[in-house]
């Protein structure tokens, strides 16, 4: 039997999430969260995205590069169940896994043909940290990807409501016009662990070129501070 672990990575993606806090849990949890894939040198090639423009979503397999292990452990401590109780690490999907892939659905907002780093994709609704790399795109196919009646384990279930955020106007404003939706809706998330609730405890998020430092106290989140990490 042919064994190979060899992939080339053929882009990277570029978004305001500079660490894994605050990444969404799942893919299409915040369009508002834009980014862009920009393909490594030998695969800038327009003719490999011919005809993705009339697909409106696609499937990234990317790497969870901030996680790689040189082991794996059968099962796994999943946030959403207070990080003790354990499930098959198959079961869930945990950056911890045998070969450290990801893969997620995205929607496509348009295709930069010409730019000086070649083809640009432009997207939305990605739970990858920025500088990502990617392994391979598909398009998204609604007719055999989408499974409505599909069930899942209830653990995955969605059914925590957003947060209320509350950001005062004078630390909003020092967040660029463009950038400051989805900020709000990245924080409405709820980027903690499932298991934290303490509701005095500052938590700091990486987001563009800020850290945003906030609060929990029931269902609303607190902007307490902004700090331009560019200015340091």
């Amino acid at each position: 039997m042919f064994h190979s672990s060899s992939m080339r990575v053929i882009a990277y993606i570029h978004n305001d999430l500079k660490t894994k806090f605050g990444v969404p849990r799942q893919s299409g949890l915040v369009d508002t969260l834009t980014a862009t894939i920009v393909f490594e040198p030998d695969y800038r090639n327009p003719d490999a995205l011919r005809g993705l423009e009339e697909f409106s979503h696609l499937w990234l397999l990317w790497q969870f590069s901030e996680t790689m292990r040189d082991h794996w452990s059968p099962t796994v401590r999943p946030p959403r169940l207070g990080g003790n109780a354990r499930l098959g690490v198959f079961s869930t999907r945990s950056p911890f896994r045998p070969n450290a892939i990801g893969l997620s659905s995205v929607r496509l907002e348009h295709i930069e043909l010409e730019s000086p780093s070649g083809p640009i994709l432009h997207i939305s609704g990605a739970d990858l940290m920025d500088g990502s790399p990617i392994y391979d795109i598909k398009p998204y196919l609604p007719y055999t990807d989408s499974h409505p009646e599909a069930r899942c384990h209830p653990a995955f279930q969605q059914d925590k409501r957003p947060l209320l955020v509350a950001f005062p106007s004078n630390l909003l404003c020092l967040i660029p016009p463009e950038r400051q939706e989805a900020l709000i809706d990245v924080l409405a998330q709820d980027p903690r662990p499932s298991y934290h609730a303490k509701p005095d405890r500052i938590y700091g998020l990486t987001f563009y070129t800020f850290d945003i430092r906030f609060t929990v106290s029931g269902n609303q989140l607190t902007v307490c501070d902004v700090v331009d990490l560019s200015v340091r």
